[in-house]
This record gives C-alpha cells, sequence and structure tokens, in this order.
C-alpha cells in the first residue's frame, strides 16, 4: 500500500511539474506592445525687442540661448547695451526679451516742448525701485521669477534704500548681486 502512495504522489508531482513548464514555455498571447518614439520637442516662441535689427516674435529650437534670440532677430544694433545681458541665458517657451539701448534716449522733442518741459537726465542705470518686470530681466542672472520677487519685495517692504538691499530678496545671493551692481541704482545717481 505504501508503494500504492508513493507512486501516486510520483504521478501527482510530474504532472504539477508538466502542467508548469507548459504555463512557462508557451508563447504569450496577445499582440507585443509597440513603443513609439517619444514627440520631438516643439520649437521654443520667444519675442525679441528693443535695439535689435527686426524685432518681433521668433521660433527657436528648445536649448537656445539669448544670444541666438538675438542673432535670430537680426543682430544687436550699434547702440544696444548687450553688457548688461546674460547672453548665455537659456531661453523659456513664451519669454520676452529686451535688449537695452546704451544711448540716451531723446529728452524732449522740439514739436512737442512747452515752457514748462524738462528733460530728464538720461540714467544707465535701472532703477530696482521703480523698474518694470521688462527692465529687472534685462539685468544678467534675472529672469522673470526674480523679476517678480523684487517687485513683491519692495512692494511689501517699501523703496530699496541702497542696492545691496537687494540681497534680501529670496534668491538674489551674493554671486547674483555682483552680476547686477553695476546696472542698478536706488535713484538718482
Amino acid at each position: 500500500m505504501k508503494s500504492f502512495w508513493t507512486a501516486a504522489f510520483g504521478v501527482v508531482i510530474g504532472l504539477l511539474a508538466a502542467g508548469l513548464l507548459w504555463l512557462v514555455g508557451r508563447p504569450p498571447r496577445g499582440e507585443p506592445v509597440l513603443l513609439m518614439a517619444p514627440p520631438s520637442p516643439s520649437p521654443l516662441v520667444v519675442q525679441v525687442s528693443g535695439a535689435v535689427a527686426q524685432p518681433g516674435l521668433y521660433r527657436l529650437p528648445v536649448g537656445s540661448r539669448l544670444a541666438d534670440a538675438i542673432e535670430a532677430a537680426g543682430g544687436a544694433l550699434p547702440d544696444a547695451n548687450t553688457l548688461s545681458l546674460n547672453l548665455a541665458r537659456l531661453l523659456e517657451d513664451g519669454q520676452a526679451v529686451r535688449v537695452p539701448t546704451s544711448m540716451p534716449p531723446p529728452a524732449v522733442s522740439m514739436f512737442t516742448a512747452t515752457p514748462e518741459a524738462t528733460p530728464t537726465p538720461y540714467n544707465p542705470f535701472i532703477n530696482i525701485n521703480t523698474a518694470t518686470p521688462a527692465e529687472l530681466e534685462s539685468l544678467p542672472g534675472i529672469g522673470p521669477v526674480l523679476a517678480q520677487r523684487i517687485i513683491a519685495y519692495r512692494e511689501k517692504h517699501g523703496a530699496f534704500a541702497a542696492i545691496e538691499d537687494v540681497q534680501q530678496v529670496y534668491g538674489v545671493n551674493a554671486d547674483t548681486f555682483a552680476m547686477i551692481e553695476d546696472f542698478i541704482s536706488v535713484g538718482e545717481e
């Protein structure tokens, strides 16, 4: 009787092993999954204005730099102040780039001048107490996020007393300040 149970047990183990081999060895059912190639990134669209030959909207490949945008706009004009820009900065889709001029704007038109009108002196610095986001973004190392933080800080805490006070803004560290200190002011210089 013992040999009967041993033989029966052997048959059951053999059937289980054969079933397992059949399940593992059979080809998979259904269609194989075909993976598609990743889509190519869409080009960046940037607006270039200011002291460039052809201001306007430009489509540039992903990974383009500020210098590429200026070149696409026909290059900087002779009176452009590109020293105040970080030409190596990567561009983002929807970004506005303004190339400032180093020449003073015309003081007063001879056709619209009035006796009370006095020309405002040209200040080559960007006043961080009155600058617009676009003007702040033209500074090296200052992008849209830092520009908004500088404006929010001055609206909450009042005007900056000295240019060094801009370092109180979150994200403007000593390295960033070193890049912009020669281009900013807090009032008339």
